[in-house]
């Protein structure tokens, strides 16, 4: 049956890619880079320079972390080589169908309050952008607020003291701060990075790491829309 012209396709884009797209519209992101071979790996780990860490590239691959496809805090050579080695025969066992693209290797980046920052279109309003406490708290909390797009400083200030965890950024109970402006800066520059690409249907930057020094997305996912 042919598609309507009103029907839509869609795309997810891999971490690499969305992290690329990200890095060129003003998001910082951690580098991270596809390894397509274990030499590959340990080539472009010192070329972004150690620790790093390593993360299966596939889509038949749900859940990464369960699966032994990641490894965190490879402090040389030898390390990538290993959790390459590690990392494959983990996945081959967990998922002996996967089609495995390769490895993604990235820098790993300083701690910090895990923030999310993503976006969804709204049927009536369009692309709306939302923030909160991220990593493994976000399904459990669900800690968020909301404004649709453009957003601007004013806005970003007014989402991130929305949320009942402010405090955490504000360092509760003797924890760094984290840089409120530098997060704001985040909150906007997806902002325009999402007006500046209006096929994009979902973006998830979790988590966002926001210490006392910057902030800085660690994983990314986008999807775009035909």
């Amino acid at each position: 049956m042919a598609r309507s012209e009103t029907e839509s396709t869609t795309r997810v884009l891999t971490e690499v890619e969305s992290k690329q797209m990200l890095k060129a519209g003003g998001v910082p992101v951690v580098d991270t880079r596809l390894a397509v071979s274990k030499a590959d790996a340990v080539a472009i780990s010192k070329e972004i320079g150690f620790p790093v860490a390593l993360k299966i590239m596939s889509a038949d691959v749900v859940h990464k972390s369960d699966a032994g496809g990641v490894k965190l805090a490879l402090q040389d050579a030898a390390a990538v080589e290993k959790a390459w080695d590690d990392i494959m025969d983990s996945i081959l066992k967990a998922y002996p169908e996967a089609k495995i693209d390769g490895v993604s290797v990235q820098g790993m980046a300083r701690p910090g309050v895990e923030v999310i920052v993503g976006m969804s279109k709204d049927p009536q309003f369009g692309p709306v952008l939302m923030f909160g406490l991220g990593g493994i708290l976000v399904e459990l909390l669900k800690d968020v607020s909301f404004r649709i797009v453009p957003v601007s400083k004013m806005d970003a200030d007014e989402m991130i003291h929305d949320i009942k965890g402010f405090p955490m950024l504000q360092g509760f109970r003797g924890a760094e701060p984290a840089d409120l402006d530098a997060l704001e800066k985040v909150i906007v520059a997806v902002s325009d990075f999402v007006e500046a690409n209006p096929k994009i249907k979902e973006l998830d930057l979790n988590p966002v790491f926001a210490n006392k020094d910057g902030a800085i997305a660690v994983d990314a996912r986008i999807v775009i829309e035909d």
